[in-house]
């Protein structure tokens, strides 16, 4: 049976990922903060509930320690956890509030990549895949989005220096950027701009497995998968 780790798990993409991955027959650890949300989702005989901050080193240390011995290796994690934060212009955002995001979606997806890295390269058979979520804000940004967009451009640097050192130890790395799937944080923008286009969720989670299920001799590098009419390209 497969393994993957999916952090964020307790709602939107990483929610919807997390089971269709179940729903496919693989094993699965949800990692969040919210056990009492994440224990709805992990309520299948393959998931492995495993409440725990991103951010939080030891923790993450002894969560995919634990996956790793109930489920024997790992096959994939999917970086996913991640907040969005204060919106506005940069004079406006409050410094505790942009390093809070660069916490999470920075430092807490660079602790779950290092420990799935050092976990894919020494276990036998060696090698797996890490799947980072980016956004499309890693290319185009929308407005009032310095702290979120800034933090997911160093996710593309991440993804695409994992790939590179990740070539000797049978170790792929790929980059879902997903735009206006529905889901908590999408919910909060189209609070502010009602018109705005989006997707099902469950169309970015299938995009993941698919991305995961790929044989390891093929990779999808960057993966973008957006609601048809939000104006991402030609915007300006």
């Amino acid at each position: 049976m497969k393994s993957v780790i999916v952090t964020g798990a307790s709602s939107g993409i990483g929610r919807a990922t997390a089971e269709e991955f179940l729903k496919a027959g693989w094993r699965v650890g949800v990692v969040a903060r919210r056990e009492d949300r994440l224990r709805e989702v992990g309520d299948h005989e393959n998931a492995v509930v495993l409440p725990g901050d991103v951010t939080d080193a030891a923790a993450m240390e002894e969560v995919f320690a634990r996956f790793v011995a109930e489920a024997g290796r790992l096959d994939v994690l999917f970086n996913n956890a991640g907040i969005f934060g204060t919106a506005g212009p940069i004079d406006e955002i409050p410094l505790e509030d942009f390093e809070r995001v660069m916490d999470v979606n920075i430092r807490g997806m660079f602790i779950c990549a290092r420990l799935a890295f050092g976990q894919m390269r020494r276990q036998d058979p060696r090698g797996g895949r890490i799947i980072n979520n980016g956004s499309l804000s890693a290319h185009n940004p929308r407005p009032g989005s310095v702290s979120y967009t800034t933090s997911k451009h160093a996710i593309t640097g991440l993804t695409r220096t994992l790939s590179l050192d990740g070539r000797d130890f049978d170790i792929a790395c790929g980059q879902i950027d997903i735009g206006n799937a529905e889901s908590e944080l999408v919910a909060m923008l189209r609070d502010k701009s009602p018109e705005m286009q989006t997707m099902g969720v469950e169309n970015a989670a299938r995009s993941v497995v698919h991305m995961a299920s790929m044989p390891p001799e093929a990779n999808v590098q960057f993966m973008t998968v957006m609601a048809t009419k939000m104006p991402y390209i030609g915007r300006g």
